[in-house]
């Protein structure tokens, strides 16, 4: 009666087996497909716009680099930028390291004229 018991019990959890080892299969696919939407597809756009800004920069545009210097191009070669940081202050740097253009800034304001005087008269 026990042989009888171990010959079912057996045969039975080999038919199942087959069916667990796809059912523990799906969570894996389901994890590469939320990895691939959520963080290598934006990146690979982030990629893809970056090498598209790179490459349509011309003399005159106003510049961030990876270190964080802010300039304006006054130079280029197909590698290297000349990029001016301050007056008469030139350095080269390679163009991938140019990390976003700068957006132009607000524009100081303009000097008030003494209102003191306009005041006293």
């Amino acid at each position: 009666m026990i042989s009888i018991a171990y010959a079912m019990g057996q045969g039975g959890a080999g038919g199942g087996q087959g069916a667990a080892g796809f059912g523990g299969l799906i969570p894996i696919i389901l994890m590469f497909v939320i990895f691939y939407f959520l963080l290598i597809r934006p990146q690979q756009k982030r990629t893809k716009e970056h090498r598209e800004m790179i490459a349509n920069l011309k003399k005159g545009d106003r510049i961030v680099t990876s270190g964080g210097l802010f300039g304006r191009i006054t130079g280029m070669d197909e590698a290297t930028l000349t990029v001016e940081i301050a007056d008469k202050v030139r350095v080269k740097l390679a163009r991938g390291n140019v990390a976003t253009l700068a957006q132009a800034g607000p524009q100081p304001p303009a000097e008030k004229k003494d209102t003191e005087e306009t005041d006293k008269s």
